[in-house]
């Protein structure tokens, strides 16, 4: 049974945007929130071991939800794909990591109360 809160949602109803939650959509939002001023095209592909084909889809995505932005430009002859976090995608991402923390908190408690469960669940602070 789960407790409800105040909202009217499960106590264990995490919302865990599905745009963000997604593996591959995560790491790139993980290096660009790593790297304020943005990253290359290719940087971000070697850094999330993705395809070009991969990361461009992803970055369709994250783009249209409006967490990043995409610039083209040239290097002398060389086209350049420039990705950064939007303000609005830092702030969605550190949202979403806030309810990831919720989410351990939750599961320390638990174990906590439980002392056979803490003895197998640990979670360690990073």
């Amino acid at each position: 049974m789960t407790k409800k809160t105040e909202t009217g949602e499960g106590r264990y109803d995490y919302a865990l945007d599905r745009v963000l939650h997604e593996k591959a959509r995560l790491g790139i939002l993980t290096s660009l929130a790593a790297h304020p001023e943005g990253l290359s095209f290719n940087d971000l592909k070697e850094l999330c071991a993705l395809t070009d084909g991969n990361l461009s889809r992803h970055l369709q995505v994250l783009e249209e939800a409006k967490l990043v932005a995409v610039s083209k430009s040239f290097v002398g002859r060389k086209p350049r794909t420039a990705v950064r976090l939007t303000g609005f995608g830092r702030r969605q991402f550190l949202a979403y990591l806030a309810e990831l923390e919720r989410m351990i908190r939750d599961v320390q408690a638990t174990a906590t109360a439980l002392p056979d469960a803490a003895a197998r669940v640990r979670v360690q602070p990073a």
